[in-house]
């Protein structure tokens, strides 16, 4: 790559400065006009102003080659989208929240500027969030070899959170093309930059982390920032490592059109703020070196105008957004399987337990689909696979390349995911989202980030991940290695939930997953990997579509809708009440949470008139309320008897075998439950 020419009002060709200046007006002219949109009630309900971060912004936009590099812009990036490409026509769609918005269709905040046809990409509203994604999207740049950056930008305050740092180590160790831009004004809304960090600097906080170049420049200064980013950008294609830019900028408006500075921010600081206006500063260094008249800018002043006045009125007309449109883009559609085994399979076929379904589909479809992933904890050193060895032998396999370990930083495990399955749409990435499930809350905000992504972008990206999780009890575990978690998880919309209790649907289930677009929580109970009454025969390339229970036994007198480990407990209770009192219970097994199979839920109710839930989580808020409320709401006039529920107790789970026993659900306290329905 050629060394980068230095930018200056002297060496700046005459249309290049004219095209940033016009860009420069225009940000401005729509940054002043979004606060009456609000004031006369036609939207823009949130705005934050950019005003004073004018010369790193349009650095930004500058450097961003659309369809090639990945922008991840924050909510006061208005000028750096205007840069990159986005009409005024665009912005007022997003900031008044119209159906025709290119940023999500009005599903998202206004000021969350996107173009995902370009990879300028949605982003969340939790700051700094979108710096995870950007390093994976980096991950998949370094790894097809692409002549490309990813851009995360942010404010400095947003550094102070735990997955950007998270973020930024992950790129340094691992050398990824990232560019994180900190645009610093001082401020986190009404937080001065001292309460955020020790150093004056923020950017000085990663001066430890190797493989890191990092640039200071004048966020203010269009020549400074034009020069800073086009070193960033070269510095992160040739040398293969990402770089920080910290820009310092002045705040010139309050944090957003909620907040009074006034508050904490004196007059005169304030009317500093106003006499370092980069739009100023950069109109009188044109005028004063002769590149460009001030009638000339007064016309191109009067052009800008117009264009607004014209996209206003565009916008103003456009339509709203449907009410009727809040289900599309929920989830795609799943993969469909074609090889699905409806009834048992053939008894004389050998045996293989859970943990070998999990492993051996696993391979298979690394096989099937070259750009398939996976990462983790522990999933990839030398013979080892996982604390549990579900992934054994896939690195020596499949490389290094395509599975490898991951830091202990579930954050980074599951953002990272989200950011490489935006590289390209045939990516498939398996995480073990945490070495056990307990273990998975520090992700939680990326989980629902990636939840909503379909949804909040109008149908143009949905992450192609299978998380799996180590679920569930019956291994004395405690409080962080036995516990399970879909009642808490479910109550997401955005994300598939399955708990296979068999071998064959462990590995149908999982194939479906992994060709599904659109994520995936795959609950794995943990204490079936290697027990014999989970082992099935499978067939080749086994199939098993999402949203589809499973009767695992026939009876007429009371049905246990079921799933995960308590599937086999319940069938040992059912099989006791046919010996010991001759009462023939059915055993459903939902397999599938999300999508989950209402129709042989109310069909098994309809049959036996009795039902009990079963679930190894709380009985408190669990997955069992969810489908008490169904039953009574769609199908009390089958019901001869009340719900009854069984499940743990409303307590952590203990780590001695006597307390483990208490509080989880077992096959007696479901023969006691059973019979306490049926005799009703």
């Amino acid at each position: 790559m050629a060394k980068a020419k230095k930018h200056s009002i002297t060496n700046t060709d005459k249309e290049t400065l004219k095209n940033w200046y016009k860009l420069l007006v225009l940000g401005r002219k729509l940054d002043e006009k979004a606060p009456n949109y609000l004031k006369q009630a036609l939207g823009w309900s949130y705005h934050a102003p950019y005003a004073g971060h004018d010369g790193i912004q349009l650095a930004i936009g500058q450097v961003f080659e659309q369809k090639k590099d990945h922008l991840f812009p924050y909510y006061r990036d208005m000028l750096t989208t205007i840069s990159a490409g986005l009409t005024a026509e665009e912005v007022i769609l997003n900031g008044i929240s119209k159906a025709s918005d290119v940023a999500g269709g009005g599903r998202h905040m206004s000021n969350h500027f996107a173009k995902p046809e370009w990879n300028i990409h949605n982003v969340s509203s939790a700051t700094g969030n979108h710096t995870l994604h950007a390093v994976g999207v980096a991950r998949g740049i370094k790894k097809y070899k692409d002549d490309a950056v990813s851009i995360s930008s942010q404010g400095e305050s947003s550094v102070s959170e735990g997955y950007v740092y998270e973020a930024i180590n992950g790129a340094s160790r691992e050398k990824l093309p990232v560019i994180f831009v900190f645009q610093d004004n001082r401020y986190g809304i009404s937080v001065p930059r001292e309460d955020q960090t020790a150093n004056r600097r923020v950017a000085d906080n990663f001066r430890g982390f190797r493989n890191l170049h990092i640039i200071h420049c004048d966020g203010k200064d269009i020549f400074d920032s034009m020069n800073a980013m086009d070193e960033a950008k070269k510095h992160a294609i040739e040398k293969q490592e990402p770089v920080i830019v910290h820009a310092s900028v002045t705040r010139m408006g309050s944090h957003s059109n909620s907040d009074r500075q006034e508050l904490y921010r004196d007059e005169q600081e304030l009317e500093q703020a106003s006499r370092l206006d980069p739009l100023l500063r950069f109109r009188e260094q044109l005028i004063r070196s002769k590149k460009l008249t001030e009638a000339q800018l007064n016309a191109l002043d009067k052009e800008i105008k117009d264009i607004v006045s014209k996209a206003h009125k565009k916008g103003i007309k456009a339509a709203d957004p449907r009410p009727e449109s809040i289900y599309d883009f929920v989830l795609p559609e799943p993969y469909q399987p074609k090889k699905y085994v409806a009834g048992t399979h053939d008894l004389n076929d050998d045996k293989k337990k859970f943990i070998e379904a999990l492993n051996e589909t696993l391979k298979a479809e690394f096989r099937h689909n070259e750009h398939t992933f996976l990462w983790g904890q522990d999933v990839a050193y030398k013979e080892k696979g996982g604390i549990f060895n579900v992934t054994k032998g896939m690195q020596q396999e499949f490389g290094k390349d395509r599975i490898f370990n991951a830091p202990i930083a579930e954050d980074f495990i599951v953002g990272t995911a989200n950011g490489m399955s935006r590289y390209r749409k045939d990516i498939r990435i398996v995480i073990e989202g945490a070495e056990f499930a307990d273990y998975f809350w520090p992700a939680m905000e990326q989980f629902v980030e990636m939840t909503h992504e379909y949804w909040r972008t109008n149908g143009k990206f949905a992450p192609n991940v299978v998380i799996r999780l180590a679920s569930g009890g019956y291994i004395g575990g405690g409080l962080y290695h036995s516990q399970t978690t879909e009642g808490a998880l479910t109550t997401f919309p955005g994300i598939r939930v399955v708990y296979p209790s068999f071998a064959d649907d462990a590995a149908g289930l999982l194939r479906t997953a992994i060709r599904s677009e659109g994520p995936t929580l795959f609950l794995e109970p943990k204490a079936l990997y290697n027990a014999p009454i989970a082992a099935t025969p499978i067939p080749d390339d086994f199939e098993v579509p999402f949203g589809k229970a499973r009767l695992r036994r026939e009876g007429k007198h009371l049905s246990i809708i079921t799933y995960g480990n308590t599937v086999h407990q319940s069938l040992q209770a059912a099989e006791k009440l046919a010996k010991e009192k001759s009462y023939k219970v059915e055993v459903l097994d939902l397999r599938s949470l999300i999508p989950l199979d209402k129709a042989s839920v109310i069909d098994t109710v309809k049959k036996t008139n009795r039902v009990l839930i079963v679930h190894e989580d709380k009985v408190n808020a669990g997955f069992g309320g969810e489908l008490a409320g169904i039953i009574a709401d769609e199908a009390f006039k089958f019901l001869d008897a009340p719900i009854k529920r069984v499940g743990s107790t409303f307590t952590p789970v203990g780590f001695n075998p006597i307390l483990e026993k208490a509080i989880l659900p077992n096959a007696d306290k479901i023969y006691k439950a059973a019979l306490e329905a049926l005799e009703f």
